[in-house]
């Protein structure tokens, strides 16, 4: 199954995509739009060119598995996705994905405005390994 993932931000959202094998996931782009219509429309665009056949929205709970306004905010994200592509949206719990991706971009030694264009994609890429790595372990994955 070809599953998308975002990591929705205010001002910048990553992408990724794993292909029909389910096996490797890989960054797209990173959408740069703080308009929250605007940036619903890109993704559901990017959804419909990447053939996107589920989509996970990273869903941004508080330490301690509370949901807060960042959350909220992302499940509405997710809410108006799947009414505007008729695509699946799961939410996916993303806590520490972003300090994961800029620890992934210390260790190859992304910095400054590289480093700013990418880690939303690395996120939304982490994001979906995790929701990948959790079908393979549960027998979810589609046959």
């Amino acid at each position: 199954m070809i599953i998308m993932s975002v990591d929705f931000g205010d001002a910048r959202t990553g992408i990724a995509v794993c292909g029909k094998s389910e096996m490797i996931a890989s960054p797209v782009t990173v959408i740069n739009e703080k308009d929250f219509n605007l940036c619903l429309e890109k993704t559901a665009a990017l959804a419909k060119e990447q053939r996107a056949e589920q989509i996970i929205v990273g869903y941004p709970k508080n330490m301690n598995g509370t949901i807060g306004e960042r959350a909220e905010k992302c499940a509405l994200f997710a809410q108006e996705l799947e009414k505007l592509t008729g695509v699946t949206v799961k939410l996916w719990d993303e806590r520490n994905t972003t300090v994961s991706a800029h620890n992934a971009l210390n260790v190859t030694n992304t910095r400054g405005k590289k480093r700013k264009a990418v880690v939303d994609a690395v996120a939304a890429t982490i994001i979906l390994e995790s929701y990948l790595d959790f079908r393979r372990n549960t027998g979810a994955s589609a046959t």
